[in-house]
């Protein structure tokens, strides 16, 4: 077990807070402009979708295997280290994808990206703790988190930018100045936390959550894709079950385990996990779906889609270090509440969405909506870590981070799956019920066969309106399928508000 340690002392803990902050910006900044550059890469490489989506896959799965290992690397070697290493590999990495010559060297090369990108935030929350006192943490962690929201709201923008105006190789050298500056000031300005030399690696802990996260998370990504009653989806969610069983047993009955499970007998900080979790699936109910919405019914650019989302997450960047202010005076209990509530309502009403919603009626909706999200991500955190014992807070972070990673796999990956099911219920509902021997599309025939007037005047064959028709209905499905899917996110931050009620502050001194 990690031994109790004294806590890094500094004059002022923002100036490292700042270091701290560089590094976590770099590694969240270049994982959301990436996405849309998925189409570009397609043409460029010459590879079809499924090819090129391991860009992506192959960079969370090994983030996933890499968290859970963070805090013993930590305790081991000082976890400074360790943060100064991830920002190397990281960097290594984004050179390397820089150069890639083919989607193979990107995917490979986005696996050494992973390795350091996984670490990075983990190892940073858990600075954080060891060089903030308490009494003023939720304000420093308000301060951190905005790396984790303003890196995701500028880039979606700056990507679909650069792939408009620059060649693609810049969405990967744009990382490599803020990433060497951070290591630089990391080196300088950080001082070495405690570290435990003797400290003994859990290598059956370590071999069954990585099998155990890589299968579960594999699963997840494929799911929506393969099938989820496909073999090999079943398959890997049964080599995960059972890799994970093994692990929480091992993990439970070792003394020195990798991940202390016995932290989830803390009841804040369990229930700040589970909230956590719950909000962040409603949390990708607007992240992945509005760019869904907008690029497929109302015909805008990624680069457009970008500047849509931007002033929510702006807010919610913004939002975040006042939230902290006020959690360290009030607790998180008020502002999970109203965070919650405020995000769950605006939530349930994107599910009115149409394709005739106006675009600033989405900006605005999603600002107030990010609004509640800054007000309540961070403190809930917060309350559950601030429950550990110093000691322990390598592992909580990445016992905390990669529930995270989890939750928000299984959120994309049931939401993607309930919006195809809602699609394809409702396009046959609609395809029912509609024809071109309808009488009601007979009344408006010629409006409709209008647009396929030849310069020889011929009127439109059935064949063209059934045309016209198939679109319609295929985008009205759409319009359903995803409000349907809204009403489910909405669902699940719903279900999240009254366990904020079991969110109390420590009644000890615990550091």
């Amino acid at each position: 077990m990690a031994q109790p340690s004294k806590p890094v002392e500094y004059d002022s803990f923002w100036l490292p807070l700042f270091v701290i902050v560089v590094g976590a910006f770099a590694a969240m900044l270049n994982n959301s402009s990436l996405n849309v550059a998925i189409p570009k890469f397609m043409d460029i490489f010459g590879v079809n979708a499924s090819k090129i989506q391991w860009v992506l896959t192959a960079y969370m799965l090994t983030s996933g295997i890499v968290i859970p290992v963070t805090g013993y690397l930590g305790d081991r070697f000082g976890i400074k280290k360790i943060f100064v290493i991830s920002l190397s590999v990281f960097t290594l990495g984004s050179i390397l994808c820089s150069l890639s010559w083919n989607a193979n060297s990107m995917i490979f090369f986005r696996i050494i990206q992973g390795i350091g990108g996984g670490a990075i935030m983990p190892t940073s929350m858990a600075i954080v703790y060891r060089i903030v006192p308490r009494e003023k943490i939720g304000t420093a962690l308000g301060v951190w988190g905005m790396s984790a929201i303003m890196a995701p709201a500028i880039g979606p923008t700056l990507g679909g930018y650069i792939i408009g105006h620059f060649d693609w190789r810049f969405l990967f050298i744009m990382n490599i100045p803020i990433s060497i500056f951070g290591i630089t000031l990391s080196a300088l300005l950080l001082k070495e936390g405690p570290s435990q030399p003797g400290l003994i690696l859990d290598k059956w802990g370590f071999i069954t959550s990585t099998v155990g996260f890589f299968t579960l998370l594999l699963a997840l990504s494929e799911g929506p894709k393969e099938g989820w009653t496909s073999f090999y989806v079943v398959m890997l969610f049964i080599i995960s079950f059972y890799a994970l069983f093994l692990f929480v047993l091992i993990e439970l009955f070792n003394p020195e385990p990798m991940i202390d499970l016995r932290l989830l007998k803390n009841i804040t900080f369990l229930m700040s996990i589970i909230i956590t979790g719950l909000i962040t699936i409603g949390l990708f109910g607007g992240i992945f779906l509005i760019p869904l919405f907008v690029q497929n019914l109302m015909g805008l650019t990624p680069y457009q889609t970008g500047l849509i989302l931007m002033p929510a997450a702006l807010a919610t960047g913004l939002m975040m270090p006042i939230s902290g202010y006020l959690f360290d005076r009030i607790g998180a209990k008020p502002l999970g509440i109203a965070g919650i509530t405020l995000t769950a309502f605006c939530t349930w009403e994107l599910q009115h969405l149409s394709a005739a919603t106006s675009k600033e009626y989405i900006v605005w909706l999603m600002l107030i909506r990010a609004i509640g999200m800054g007000m309540c991500m961070m403190p809930i955190t917060t309350a559950g870590m601030n429950t550990v014992s110093k000691q322990l807070i390598g592992r909580a972070s990445s016992l905390n981070n990669v529930c995270r990673q989890v939750f928000a796999s299984f959120g994309i990956a049931i939401l993607t799956a309930i919006l195809q099911n809602r699609q394809i219920f409702h396009y046959n509902h609609l395809a029912d019920s509609v024809s071109v021997a309808s009488p009601s599309l007979q009344v408006n025939l010629n409006n409709l066969t209008s647009p396929f007037y030849g310069y020889a005047g011929n009127m439109a064959s059935d064949g063209q309106v059934l045309y016209l028709l198939y679109e319609a209905v295929q985008k009205q499905a759409l319009v359903f399928a995803m409000d349907d899917t809204f009403l489910v996110a909405a669902v699940f931050l719903f279900v999240a508000l009254p366990l904020t009620l079991f969110l109390h502050k420590p009644s000890t001194n615990i550091d």
